[in-house]
C-alpha cells in the first residue's frame, strides 16, 4: 500500500493536538530542535500477478494441402485497364447572340438577343425575330410574299421567396390572298387585284410567383390586335392560382377572368359591321392525392359567361379528373382523365392557325363538353420510351375554317378576298375519337428520335364534313450531334386528306355547297446541318419542303417549292 507525504501530516498534526490538550503540569520541556518528520519509501508490487484459468485450451497446428488438377485452356485475358468517367465541360453561356441567314425566294430569317444584367437578382431582355420571303410560288398570278417580325421586351427579377417578370411588345404579319383560281377570273381583273393585308399586335402582361405563400402565382395579359380593313380586337386575362394544403394533401383552385372585345369590318355578304364582346369568369379547383405509386387529381370547373352584344348569359360545369399509376415503376404508367372547358375563341388566335382570313369571321366561345382518354406510357427499354393514348371529346360550337365563294358583285368593286381566296368560320357540334402513338429512342447522348402518330374520326351535327381537319397526322423527329462541332437534325410531317367547300349553288341568292372538294394528304421533309466553330461562332444550312411538292395547306393555296436558307449564329458578351 502507498501512503502520500499529505496524510501522514495531518496524522501528525492531529496527534500532536491531541497532546497538547492534556495536562502535562509543572513539568518543564526544553526544545533543543524543530521537529522534522521524514517518511519512509513504501514497499511496491513487484510481482505480475498469475491467472488461474480451469481451460487451456492447447493450440496445434494445421497443415493445408491443395489437390491440383491441370485444366487445358487456350484463354488469355486481356490486361486490365481502368475506366474513366466523361467528363463534358459545360459549355460557356453568352448574354447576346445574333443570327443571319438568306435562302431562296429570297427569304431572310434574323434573330438578335441581349440579356443586360441589372442587379444581381434582375435582368432586362431584347428579343427581336424576323422571318420573309418574296414568294414565287408555281402558277400562282398574284403576289405571294409574307413576312413576320416581332419585338419582344422583358424585365425579370428572381429572389429568394419571390420571381416576378413583365413583358412587352410588338407584332407585325403580312400576307397575300393569292389563292384565286385564275380560270375563273380574268386576267384584266387579276391585274386590278392588291391582295395583300397586314396584322398587326401590341401585347403586355406579367407573372409573379411566390414561395410559401397563400397566392402560388398569378399572371395578367392585355392584348391589342387589328388588320388594315378596320378590325381590331381588344383582349384581357387575368389567371391567379392559390395552393392550400389540406390534412396533407394539396388543394388547388385557379381564378380564371377573361375579357374580349372586337369589331370587324364588313364581311362578304354582310351589310353591317361585326361586334363582339365576352366575359368568362370561371373557378377550377382540384385536389392532389398522392399514394405511394398512386397519383389522383380529383376536381371540378365552373364558368359564368356572359355576351354583352346578344345580351346572352350562361353557366357551364366541367370534370376535371385524371389519374396515374405506376403499375411497374417506369416501364408502365396507366393514366386516364375526364376534362372540361370553355374556350374562348379570337380573331387573334384564328389568324395565326390560318392566315387567309376574311376580316368579319364571327366569334364565339367553345363549350368543350368533355374529353375523356385513357392512356399508358413508360419504358420498354432503358433507351426506348412510349405513350399510348385513345381519346374522346365532344365538343359545341366548334370552329371549323371553310372557304368562302365568289361575290357574284360587280368584280370591280369587290374587296381582294372576295374573289373566292378567303376562309370564313363556321361553328357545329363535333364529337371526334382519337387514337394516338409515339415512341421515343434515346440511342446515346448523341442521338435522339421520336416518332409520333395520331388517327381521327370526326362526327358533325349540321355540317356535312368536320371542314379541314384532318383524318390523320404524323411526326418524326430527330436530333444528332455527329461530332463535337458537326451537328444536324430533321423532322417530317404528314398530314393526311381534309375536306372543303368546293363549288356553290347561288339561286337561291345565298350561297350554299354543292359539291366538296378533297384535298390530299401531303408530306413535308425539313433538315438542317450545322458547324460550331467554337463556342461564339457557328454556321448553318436548312431545307424546308425538300421533297419540292407544291401541295396545298388549304384549298388554292399551294405552298413555297423546296427552299434552303444557310446562315451563321454569332454568341458574344457586351464589352468583352
Amino acid at each position: 500500500m502507498k501512503i502520500n507525504s499529505l496524510s501522514v501530516v495531518i496524522m501528525f498534526l492531529f496527534f500532536t493536538g491531541f497532546t497538547y490538550a492534556q495536562d502535562l503540569g509543572s513539568e518543564t520541556v526544553e526544545v533543543v530542535k524543530p521537529y522534522t518528520p521524514t517518511v519512509s519509501d513504501a514497499s511496491k508490487i513487484r510481482e505480475t500477478p498469475k491467472i488461474s484459468d480451469s481451460v487451456n485450451l492447447e493450440k496445434r497446428p494445421v497443415q493445408y494441402s491443395i489437390f491440383s488438377v491441370p485444366v487445358a485452356s487456350t484463354f488469355a485475358p486481356a490486361k486490365g485497364r481502368a475506366t474513366t468517367v466523361e467528363r463534358q465541360r459545360p459549355p460557356k453561356l453568352y448574354d447576346n447572340y445574333i443570327t443571319l441567314g438568306f435562302g431562296t425566294y429570297t427569304s431572310a430569317l434574323a434573330e438578335f438577343y441581349s440579356n443586360i444584367e441589372v442587379t444581381r437578382t434582375d435582368n432586362f431582355g431584347i428579343f427581336l425575330t424576323h422571318n420573309s420571303a418574296q414568294g414565287g410560288i408555281d402558277g400562282v398570278e398574284l403576289e405571294d410574299n409574307y413576312y413576320d417580325t416581332e419585338l419582344n421586351l422583358n424585365y425579370s427579377s428572381r429572389n429568394r421567396n419571390l420571381i416576378w417578370n413583365t413583358e412587352f411588345g410588338v407584332e407585325h404579319r403580312l400576307f397575300n390572298w393569292y389563292g384565286v383560281r385564275v380560270d375563273e377570273v380574268s386576267n384584266n381583273i387579276i391585274d386590278d387585284i392588291d391582295p395583300q393585308h397586314n396584322y398587326y399586335s401590341v401585347y403586355a402582361g406579367g407573372e409573379i410567383n411566390w414561395e410559401k405563400a397563400f397566392f402560388d402565382r398569378a399572371e395578367v395579359k392585355y392584348r391589342y390586335f387589328g388588320d388594315d380593313f378596320e378590325s381590331n380586337e381588344h383582349r384581357l386575362t387575368f389567371k391567379p392560382t392559390l395552393e392550400i394544403p389540406i390534412g396533407g394533401e394539396l388543394f388547388h383552385t385557379n381564378v380564371i377572368l377573361d375579357y374580349l372585345n372586337g369589331s370587324s369590318s364588313l364581311a362578304i355578304g354582310d351589310s353591317e359591321e361585326i361586334n363582339y364582346s365576352y366575359m368568362n369568369i370561371g373557378l377550377a379547383s382540384s385536389l392532389v392525392v398522392l399514394r405511394d405509386d398512386l397519383t389522383l387529381n380529383l376536381g371540378a370547373a365552373i364558368y359564368y359567361s356572359y355576351d354583352s352584344e346578344n345580351s346572352d348569359s350562361g353557366i357551364y360545369v366541367y370534370p376535371q379528373v385524371t389519374a396515374s399509376y405506376r403499375a411497374a415503376g417506369d416501364y408502365f404508367i396507366a393514366y386516364a382523365g375526364l376534362e372540361g372547358e370553355l374556350r374562348q375563341n379570337s380573331y387573334y388566335e384564328f389568324t395565326n392557325e390560318n392566315p387567309f382570313l376574311t376580316p368579319g369571321v364571327g366569334i364565339a366561345s367553345t363549350d368543350q363538353q368533355y374529353k375523356a382518354y385513357v392512356g399508358a406510357k413508360g419504358k420498354l427499354t432503358s433507351s426506348i420510351g412510349y405513350n399510348t393514348r385513345l381519346k374522346y371529346m365532344a365538343e359545341d360550337f366548334r370552329p371549323l375554317f371553310v372557304s368562302t365563294p365568289s361575290d357574284p358583285s360587280e368584280a370591280l368593286s369587290r374587296p381582294p378576298y372576295a374573289f373566292g381566296n378567303s376562309f370564313a368560320v363556321v361553328y357545329d357540334k363535333v364529337s371526334t375519337i382519337s387514337a394516338f402513338g409515339e415512341l421515343n429512342f434515346d440511342v446515346n447522348r448523341k442521338l435522339n428520335l421520336r416518332i409520333n402518330a395520331e388517327y381521327f374520326v370526326y362526327d358533325t351535327d349540321e355540317q356535312d364534313e368536320a371542314w379541314n381537319l384532318p383524318d390523320f397526322k404524323a411526326n418524326l423527329l430527330a436530333d444528332y450531334q455527329i461530332t463535337e462541332k458537326w451537328f444536324a437534325g430533321g423532322n417530317i410531317f404528314i398530314v393526311g386528306e381534309r375536306e372543303d367547300y368546293g363549288t356553290f349553288d347561288f339561286t337561291s341568292g345565298t350561297p350554299v355547297v354543292e359539291e366538296s372538294v378533297t384535298l390530299d394528304s401531303y408530306v413535308d421533309l425539313n433538315a438542317n446541318l450545322g458547324y460550331r466553330f467554337n463556342n461564339r461562332l457557328s454556321i448553318f444550312a436548312r431545307g424546308h419542303n425538300l421533297l419540292g411538292d407544291n401541295y396545298e395547306k388549304w384549298a388554292d393555296y399551294p405552298v413555297l417549292g423546296l427552299q434552303v436558307l444557310a446562315g451563321a449564329t454569332y454568341k458574344f458578351d457586351f464589352g468583352r
